[in-house]
């Protein structure tokens, strides 16, 4: 860590060593008074020794005594009027060692919770001790300066140095290569280049890089995160709460037995050994550290719940609304497919467009731009540029004239098909035009998240019953994302308002869920029972009301934390229950004369320490997935990775099947049917044999069993064949031209091969790649 980057307080860790010290130090005295009591008991000194068991009773008895005015003067009823009750009684009938015995369960009860708290709050203070304080920021005129964080101001030239935390949102001025796992829960090493995001709270991992500030450190993504991570560990759940209205009907209810067992047998020992096993309650202590552990685990997973009462609600959803945009989508578009007129150049077209969109501030310019820098083109500086809005971009390239937008009036016969496409696809088309005539299209689509059926899936086994996709988008486009998904309803073309109004609705009926990423899903967000922004895109005004933020772009770690919420409230539960039904069956074998006080503090002593330790069981457990080695992962990467190369052959493949099936008689067939065999021979086969030989064996343990990926390997010898078929028409094509009888036959090998690698790729990307860290 890099001690520029971040406030170095060394007296701190000696501060909060001090504070856990003095936190142990009533128990270590009265576990010293209990048996030097002892000592002197069996010495002969029994005097002295109930004088020292009086004066530890007494000194609980004051704090406790304390405790319980000031709960009474708030109007509240717990169980700090049993531990008076049972303090008083045992010095009232000359249990000294009974009372000093409660005095060291409540305080053993007190320093077990501060332990658990602490334990299950590691990994939330972990976050705020991990915020960074100051900045390096570059002078004018050369030099560095060290500042405080709140000096930075959007537009400001910073340096984060070799293992320096990232003090605010910025963009990348050099490749950096970042840290991001107390920020997302990602492991692995990110690669960040020129022009990139970079958000706030990651760790730099690799050599030192300048850094252009986009927002102020009160604004920047770990700020806010921060600010989450503060209110989770301040505010007291509404289960807590609960426990506490179950305590108040316990109280009464103790008193009434004690009562009992003085008026019937006359003992009034009786109703002090029935106060004494009721004392503490471990429904108090079991409850809060099960939730608080249980916001520590899915703080470690990317998800931050700003409170307890978020969390149980969570255990309890059953009912889900999501928003499609940035959610079960990428939520940005993505260059899908090039079709160009006939005998263009597919790579020199969407040169031609990102050369002329570098300037502009588009969403769908910046599109275009990473799809060239992707595929390595070379683009140029454009000159002459003007835009007008709603129909595009106009600019000089190498001197040629090229219009990026939309088109007017007829399109060529090429040109209507291509849109035809577009719109069966749910694509937008961007056309590409010289002074002339169009060259090409773009189609850009927003896919769906490789992830989000596999999420949709552990959702519904997580116990969400109905699942609702809400979007602004197209009833047909919205058709297609919910058939990919999985989901049960679907909303079309609604506005914030009616996002809301069906959110209102939903939760009338359960406990309702919304997920959302835009400044429009914000109503939405703050009308559900629990609200979840998917934070790690920058939405900032979606996470400001929401209840959880995600802040790694996985929607899977919803499934994560939807499963441990549930975990855990089942385990403060079950922690309760058995808690209280053990003190309940204590206190009637005290009513009845059969537990003496000693024997009953000794016992719920023992009883307190099981359930706290039940309770911290939350810390661990309730998912249902399998995490993939690293090995695997790697593998997983590298294949994922050599998809964009497939897709690429693909639109090949399907121009020269419309090639074929337009103009079979034209010259120009066989040579792009040559071409596009020897680069399915070439780059496809080799990519399926290598996953069937390395990356299926690997998937056999995360999946389950070697069965798991037998329809895959099906969908390879299916690919395989079509090939050879294509390659046998080519042999019996010889020199050409194609035969007229080869073309029906040749066009459903085509177009056949076409549908079987998409779907293959996909179910890859949606059942594999997506497989959980």
């Amino acid at each position: 860590m890099g001690t520029e980057a971040r406030e170095c307080v060394p007296e701190r860790p000696v501060r909060q060593r001090w504070a856990r010290g003095l936190q142990w130090a009533p128990l270590a005295a009265l576990t010293l008074a209990v048996l030097a009591g002892a000592g002197l008991w069996l010495a002969g000194r029994r005097t002295w020794a109930d004088w020292l068991w009086a004066a530890a009773t007494v000194t609980a008895l004051a704090p406790a005594a304390w405790s319980m005015l000031r709960q009474l003067w708030r109007r509240q009823f717990g169980v700090d009027v049993i531990a008076v009750l049972a303090l008083a009684g045992a010095l009232v009938v000359g249990e000294y060692l009974a009372g000093a015995v409660i005095a060291l369960m409540l305080a053993t009860g007190r320093a077990l919770e501060a332990y658990a708290q602490r334990r299950a709050t590691r990994d939330l203070r972990a976050l705020l001790e991990w915020a960074p304080r100051t900045a390096r920021r570059r002078v004018p005129g050369g030099g560095i300066e060290t500042v405080p964080l709140d000096r930075v101001a959007v537009g400001d030239r910073l340096v984060v140095g070799p293992g320096d935390v990232v003090p605010v949102d910025g963009t990348a001025e050099e490749a950096a290569t970042l840290d991001e796992s107390v920020v997302t829960g990602e492991s692995r090493l990110v690669q960040r280049a020129a022009g990139e995001q970079v958000a706030s709270g990651v760790a730099n991992a690799g050599a030192g890089f300048g850094l252009r500030a986009t927002k102020s450190a009160a604004a920047s993504t770990y700020a806010g995160i921060v600010r989450l991570a503060e209110e989770a560990t301040a505010r007291k759940a509404p289960m807590v709460r609960m426990a506490d209205r179950y305590a108040a009907a316990f109280v009464p209810f103790t008193l009434v037995l004690a009562g009992l067992a003085w008026w019937l047998s006359g003992e009034f020992v009786r109703a002090v050994a029935v106060l004494v096993v009721a004392t503490p309650c471990p429904l108090l202590l079991a409850t809060p550290i099960a939730i608080v552990s249980g916001l520590s685990r899915v703080a470690r997973r990317g998800v931050l719940v700003r409170d307890g009462g978020s969390l149980e609600l969570l255990g309890r959803a059953r009912t889900l609304l999501v928003d499609k945009t940035g959610t079960l989508t990428a939520g940005r578009p993505r260059a899908a497919e090039t079709v160009v007129a006939p005998g263009g150049d597919r790579d020199e077209v969407l040169r031609l467009a990102a050369s002329v969109e570098q300037l502009s501030p588009h969403v769908l310019a910046a599109a275009l731009v990473r799809q060239a820098r992707e595929r390595g083109l070379r683009l140029t500086d454009p000159t002459d540029v003007t835009e007008e809005p709603g129909r595009g971009v106009t600019g000089r390239v190498d001197g040629r004239l090229v219009r990026v937008g939309q088109l007017g009036g007829e399109l060529p016969q090429w040109a209507a098909r291509a849109a035809e496409r577009a719109e069966l696809a749910g694509r937008s088309a961007v056309w590409v035009s010289d002074e002339r005539e169009p060259l090409g299209a773009i189609l850009l689509e927003d896919p769906v998240r490789p992830d989000a059926r596999r999420t949709v899936r552990r959702l519904r086994e997580a116990g969400l019953t109905r699942l609702i996709m809400v979007t602004g988008d197209r009833p047909g486009t919205a058709d297609q994302v919910a058939q990919a998904v999985g989901v049960d309803d679907v909303l079309a073309r609604c506005t914030p308002q009616e996002k809301t109004a069906r959110v209102r609705e939903e939760s009338r009926r359960a406990v309702t869920v919304m997920v959302g990423d835009g400044v429009n899903d914000a109503p939405a967000l703050a009308e559900a029972d629990v609200g979840v922004a998917m934070g790690a895109t920058g939405a900032t005004a979606s996470a400001d009301v929401a209840d959880a933020v995600l802040t790694v772009d996985r929607l899977d770690r919803l499934a994560d934390a939807v499963e441990i919420a549930r975990y855990a409230r089942r385990i403060a539960t079950q922690s309760a229950v058995v808690g209280m039904g053990l003190a309940v069956a204590a206190m009637l074998v005290a009513a009845v004369g059969r537990l003496p006080p000693v024997a009953g503090a000794f016992l719920q002593e023992g009883i307190d320490v099981v359930v706290i330790l039940n309770a911290l069981r939350a810390l661990g457990g309730g998912l249902r997935r399998r995490d993939v080695p690293p090995d695997t992962r790697e593998l997983l990467d590298r294949y994922a990775g050599e998809h964009a190369a497939v897709r690429d052959v693909l639109a090949a493949l399907r121009d020269t099947a419309d090639l074929i099936a337009t103009h079979p008689d034209s010259p120009d067939c066989l040579p792009a049917l040559r071409a596009v065999h020897g680069r399915l021979t070439g780059r496809v086969l080799p990519h399926e044999a290598a996953e069937e030989r390395q990356l299926y064996p690997a998937l056999a343990g995360p999946l389950g069993s070697d069965e798991a990926t037998s329809t895959m390997s099906r969908g390879h010898v299916e690919i395989r064949r079509l090939v050879d078929r294509i390659g046998g028409h080519l042999a019996q094509a010889g020199d050409g031209p194609l035969r007229g009888d080869q073309v029906t036959d040749l066009l459903a090998a085509l177009y056949g091969l076409d549908a079987v690698l998409r779907l293959h790729l996909a179910q890859e990307e949606e059942d594999y790649f997506s497989l959980p860290d």
